[in-house]
């Protein structure tokens, strides 16, 4: 796979999708704000449709990102569990110290003990998360192209997808878009200090980040066809 060719692709769609194009950009603002339908708008860039979907449909739109959202809850839900699980048995154990008559300070000595439970927890609950991104994103896509809720959970042919796109070249394509997206956030934290306009920009930016995204793991999911 091309990364750069993707990137470059993706810069391209966008610009297409927005730049002079205000009335479609202010719409995808406000639906970002009613987010199950710009949910619903990024099923149809995960289509692949060229050029850039028009802003219509707003019943079919709304449906769609309702499916999309309750896929992802459905993602992790295994992750959340973990989660609850590792740091409730490390909550307890804290309180089983308080009730038996020890006492507990958040302090380095006192939190010593529970440091390594600490961080295994963690990475597991990182790792957890990386791979729930990872077939959750083929899962969405698979979900929109095929226009079927169920697809999104077909396991074997996600797993066959992400073979065709090569494990590597994935990894290292989900990689960039991570590092991509952090740079993104440092600015939206940069934009939101402005005072009254920053929120209002960051919607308006948010929309252009969601459709890079949208295209380029699109192309991610192309280039195992190809």
């Amino acid at each position: 796979m091309d990364i750069g060719s993707a990137i470059r692709d993706s810069i391209d769609y966008t610009k297409e999708s927005v730049w002079q194009q205000w009335k479609r950009w202010i719409l995808l603002t406000i639906m970002s704000i009613i987010f199950p339908l710009m949910m619903g708008y990024t099923l149809e860039i995960y289509r692949g449709k060229t050029p850039p979907p028009e802003v219509e449909n707003f019943g079919k739109l709304f449906v769609n990102g309702l499916k999309y959202l309750v896929a992802i809850c459905v993602y992790f839900i295994p992750v959340l569990i973990v989660t609850v699980v590792s740091f409730m048995a490390i909550g307890m154990s804290i309180f089983s110290k308080i009730a038996a008559g020890g006492e507990f300070h958040f302090n380095l000595h006192d939190l010593a003990p529970y440091i390594f439970p600490i961080i295994g927890s963690s990475l597991l609950i990182f790792i957890l998360g990386i791979i729930t991104v990872l077939i959750s994103s083929i899962g969405i896509i698979r979900m929109a192209r095929t226009e079927s809720f169920m697809e999104a959970f077909n396991f074997s042919a996600i797993l066959q997808t992400i073979r065709e796109i090569g494990w590597g070249s994935y990894l290292l394509a989900s990689v960039v878009l991570w590092v991509i997206s952090f740079v993104v956030g440092i600015f939206f934290n940069l934009v939101t200090e402005i005072p009254y306009l920053g929120f209002i920009i960051m919607f308006f930016v948010s929309v252009v980040f969601t459709i890079f995204e949208a295209r380029y793991l699109a192309l991610v999911y192309e280039s195992g066809n190809q």
